[in-house]
């Protein structure tokens, strides 16, 4: 696995986008176990992307113009209903001050937003499509099985960034859970990023 690799993937991952808001969210709002949580959805989410490039499919999606833009679409949608969705959620933060909100609030939600998440984001197909098979020799005679180390690695740097993300975010979380004013700004900061995230994907050219 060459250096070249290892440290774009670093930066890919720890690049602040819509899994590490999501995954922040979640920390804020649920407590270091919900930020963990996020990060395994997120990563989950990576790969159908991987599968894709490693079958073929990510080609059609390259060579196709619609597929490529209902893709797209697909996840500026979810990017809008993230943000509806933080901003309605009032009582997301209102939890007691060093206390982690209950199992109940279902983790499995946590996992499959984070999944959406990532599914959803046509950036992650082409990154995969684009950069990983130039680490794989054309006539090597095991490359799917490469292409799908390369993943695995970056699946794990995914997975390790992002729940970094979320036990620092949880770390701070009794500064401003119960302070109704902090917590108001918080949800409005995360929904507006939601939203500037999807105008910026809407906006972008493939």
């Amino acid at each position: 696995m060459s250096i070249a690799f290892l440290l774009t993937t670093v930066v890919v991952v720890a690049t602040p986008g819509t899994g590490v808001v999501y995954t922040l969210a979640a920390a804020l709002s649920r407590g270091r176990r919900a930020g963990v949580v996020a990060a395994v959805g997120c990563t989950l989410g990576t790969v159908p992307h991987l599968l894709a490039t490693v079958t073929g499919a990510a080609a059609l999606l390259h060579a196709s113009a619609t597929a490529f833009q209902v893709l797209k679409y697909a996840g500026v949608a979810y990017l809008l209903y993230m943000a509806w969705a933080t901003a309605r959620d009032k009582e997301a933060l209102v939890v007691e001050a060093g206390k982690e909100a209950p199992p109940e609030v279902s983790e499995r939600r946590v996992i499959v937003r984070g999944v959406l998440v990532n599914i959803l984001n046509p950036k992650l197909t082409i990154f995969f499509f684009a950069f990983l098979p130039q680490f794989v020799s054309p006539g090597e005679p095991h490359a799917v099985l490469r292409m799908a180390g390369l993943g695995g690695f970056f699946m794990l740097a995914t997975f390790a960034v992002f729940a970094g993300y979320g036990v620092l975010a949880a770390s701070v979380r009794r500064h401003v859970v119960g302070r109704p004013r902090v917590t108001a700004w918080l949800r409005r900061g995360f929904a507006g990023s939601f939203v500037a995230l999807g105008a910026k994907l809407a906006l972008t050219a493939r």
